[in-house]
């Protein structure tokens, strides 16, 4: 067994053999499977995909500027019990709203904010809401030095009445505690925010083609552009000013289209939300650079369904001397995204492409010789007229039927 694996090995020879075989069946599907591959080559891998171009990825900077002032004025039914009014109805522009004032790819709008506003370093009952404060004078089990994980501040041990005229731990914190109640019954407290403006300034550069773009068309050189327009999707996607409540109407044709519950920025603006900018540069470097423009896409990232810890929220203070005042923000945060490329003509990528593509023509001869060995009616002869083993002159064994003996 061993000496005929090693002959085989050491002294047999395999060649192709060329046979031309008359049938419509196999010709056809031959010329079919070539056009085929032909057909992808050219069609998608060489114009659809460009496989004549190399391409360079795009390197991007995104700065924003939110604009706009809003003036609150609710009457008092319309707050919670024992809110402040005069904390809420007043004058709001972006340097109330827009915190922080500047980030990487991204701006925070605040639609919802709950105020408490003069807090002094001492000692106070912690908040009524936290079950594990409550307490009894009869049976104390406040413990001196306990930090509670959603606590305000560190207990003293003592047990003490708080403003529900129940008993609560008393701590060492920013006095009074936060209340943690939405200023409003109904709503958010700065919807009117969905008429602020965001100009978004977005350069790119393609390094490999030393190529710079921006959003901002070159051509346009009045100065009030920018003042005046508003991006739409159909009649000017090319401004780049965008409307905020324009914003999350395009995210709900989104959530639409995905099969998700729409919400509008009124229901937004309550808890808040994350929501993605999505700026894309596609480039054919051939053109005209005038012809590079990014294309506009948003939707939303956060999980409006979500049961627990849903929304967008982040606390603040503003100090003076001895006091401060803490603000619960409430808000959507904007995230500038920025994908895509640009390619130029290049005969490198182009011949390996055609390459690969010929290669593939490979297939055909596979197919074609599985169709016939298996599949055809007389693929016995096909089978029998394909694979022959010839038998050198040299050799002296007797190769038996079936073979042929060269001289």
């Amino acid at each position: 067994m061993a000496n005929t694996v090693l002959s085989s090995l050491l002294f047999e020879y395999d060649t192709v053999k060329f046979i031309t075989i008359k049938s419509r069946t196999v010709g056809l599907l031959s010329r079919f499977i070539q056009l085929v591959i032909i057909g992808y080559l050219i069609g998608y891998v060489i114009v659809w995909k460009k496989g004549y171009q190399e391409f360079s990825a795009v390197e991007s900077a995104v700065t924003t500027k939110v604009k706009g002032v809003i003036y609150t004025n609710f009457s008092e039914s319309e707050f919670h019990p024992g809110i402040d009014k005069s904390l809420y109805d007043r004058i709001w522009d972006v340097e109330d709203l827009i915190i922080p004032p500047s980030e990487n790819d991204a701006f925070f709008v605040t639609t919802n904010v709950e105020v408490t506003p003069i807090q002094k370093k001492g000692r106070c009952a912690e908040d009524p809401g936290i079950p594990e404060a409550a307490c009894t004078p009869e049976n104390n089990s406040c413990v001196q030095g306990t930090r509670l994980m959603v606590g305000n501040g560190v207990m003293t041990g003592n047990c003490i009445k708080n403003e529900r005229e129940n008993y609560s731990c008393e701590i060492e914190a920013w006095c009074p505690v936060e209340r943690d109640v939405m200023p409003l019954k109904n709503g958010a407290l700065l919807t009117e925010t969905k008429n602020f403006t965001v100009l978004i300034k977005n350069s790119v550069d393609f390094p490999k083609f030393k190529v710079r773009r921006r959003n901002i068309i070159d051509s346009i050189n009045n100065e009030t552009y920018l003042q005046n327009c508003r991006y739409s999707q159909d009649e000017d996607p090319d401004c780049p000013v965008f409307i905020l409540g324009d914003i999350i109407h395009y995210v709900n044709e989104d959530e639409k289209a995905n099969g998700h519950t729409p919400m509008d920025y009124d229901e937004i603006a309550i808890k808040g939300g994350v929501i993605s900018i999505i700026i894309s540069w596609d480039c054919n470097l051939d053109l005209d650079q005038k012809y590079c423009l990014p294309k506009y896409s948003f939707r939303r990232l956060d999980d409006p369904e979500a049961k627990i810890s849903d929304g967008w929220n982040f606390r603040y203070a503003h100090y003076s001397n001895d006091t401060r005042a803490l603000y619960k923000a409430y808000g959507i945060k904007f995230v500038v995204q920025v994908h895509g490329q640009g390619g130029k003509f290049s005969p490198f990528p182009l011949f390996l492409n055609i390459g690969s593509g010929l290669a593939l023509l490979a297939v055909q001869t596979y197919i074609c010789d599985l169709v016939i060995l298996y599949f055809l009616k007389n693929r016995k002869h096909y089978r029998n007229t394909k694979y022959e083993t010839v038998i050198s002159e040299e050799d002296s064994i007797d190769p038996g039927p079936g073979f042929t003996r060269f001289k």
